[in-house]
């Protein structure tokens, strides 16, 4: 059992800058596989998912440094970041000049992170307590999510939850390297850039990443 989970976190990463938005730094594992090993040990549980807070993926990468670069998308906004994992795109929204984030995930240890994340670059974030996907009962202007379809039934789920926010007056953004399920025919393409990864998440050093506008 996990007692202190900010420790374990703390203990478990290094602070390192974002290749693709170096303005923002995040506490990041150096390899996937021995941290989750070790959660699991840790935790006396087997089969849990990947520790996806403990990593600057590609399309969160594209997301954050697309909200960096046109800070008018969320200047004074109030902003919804789903499936938040480490928190990037959630301190991006905030470091322009976001009203207010909700950084949403259902991982704890994701939440924990956010918090440390925020906290080390010097930025507030409201952290949701609940699964969010498929409720419309937060006050948000913009809804932002990173690398959310590698599953079909998720990616389905998603970009239903989605399109409901742009029916109500939302505008909702998606930041994907191309993953398999993506809904190109229902996005529309806004910006796309080479960012640096990790070889052991994508078996590549440079991830092709494109930033889209649901429609």
């Amino acid at each position: 059992m996990i007692a202190d989970p900010k420790a374990f976190i703390l203990d478990n990463t290094r602070f390192l800058p974002v290749p693709h938005a170096p303005e923002i730094g995040l506490h990041v594992a150096d390899e996937v596989t021995p941290l989750w090993q070790k959660t699991e040990d840790e935790l006396g549980r087997m089969g849990l998912p990947p520790p996806f807070w403990a990593f600057a993926w590609a399309g969160g990468q594209a997301l954050a440094r697309y909200i960096l670069d046109n800070p008018a998308i969320v200047a004074g906004r109030r902003v919804l970041d789903f499936a938040s994992g480490s928190g990037l795109v959630a301190i991006a929204a905030a470091k322009a000049g976001a009203a207010f984030v909700l950084a949403a995930d259902i991982d704890d240890f994701a939440r924990e992170a956010m918090r440390i994340n925020a906290a080390a670059n010097g930025v507030a974030l409201e952290i949701a307590k609940e699964d969010v996907l498929g409720r419309y009962d937060h006050a948000v202007d913009v809804i932002l999510a990173g690398d959310i379809f590698y599953d079909r039934d998720i990616a389905a789920r998603v970009l239903s939850w989605l399109q409901g926010w742009q029916a109500r007056g939302a505008r909702a953004f998606v930041g994907d390297p191309g993953r398999s399920y993506l809904p190109k025919e229902a996005l529309s393409l806004l910006a796309t850039y080479e960012v640096p990864v990790s070889r052991e998440l994508e078996a590549l050093e440079i991830k092709k990443s494109s930033v889209w506008r649901v429609r």
